[in-house]
């Protein structure tokens, strides 16, 4: 019987927070690009944790246009965090314990605008 461990599966550093929808059921607007880069799914359960004040919490990402820079908090969410605020979201993966030493977690990190200033690649768990 195998058994799993949770593990951080990619990682976006330092987003800007670019609005607030506190009327939407909830969920976080990423831009498609940098959904595309750490590979996360629309849908997707997400961690994020503001830089600013400390804040921990989960959502789940959706899909914004690409290119646009877009960072927005909806529902619950919203609460969590400010505009303007730097964010780090962290998507994560169950992987077999026999597994672990060969993941690798996948950076990316962004510039005030959002936009994707380099793949940070990736290191390893192990």
């Amino acid at each position: 019987m195998s058994s799993f461990r949770i593990l951080v599966k990619s990682k976006i550093q330092r987003l800007t927070v670019t609005g607030k929808n506190l009327k939407y059921e909830g969920s976080l607007e990423l831009n498609e690009d940098l959904m595309r880069a750490a590979d996360i799914l629309p849908n997707e359960i997400v961690q994020v944790v503001d830089v600013n004040n400390g804040n921990r919490f989960e959502t789940y990402a959706i899909k914004a246009t690409s290119g646009s820079g877009v960072c927005v908090l909806d529902g619950a969410a919203a609460r969590m965090c400010e505009i303007g605020d730097e964010i780090i979201v962290m998507s994560k993966v169950f992987i077999e314990e026999e597994l672990v030493a060969q993941h690798q977690l996948k950076k990316i990190k962004v510039d005030r605008n959002n936009r994707i200033v380099n793949d940070g690649g990736s290191s390893r768990s192990g």
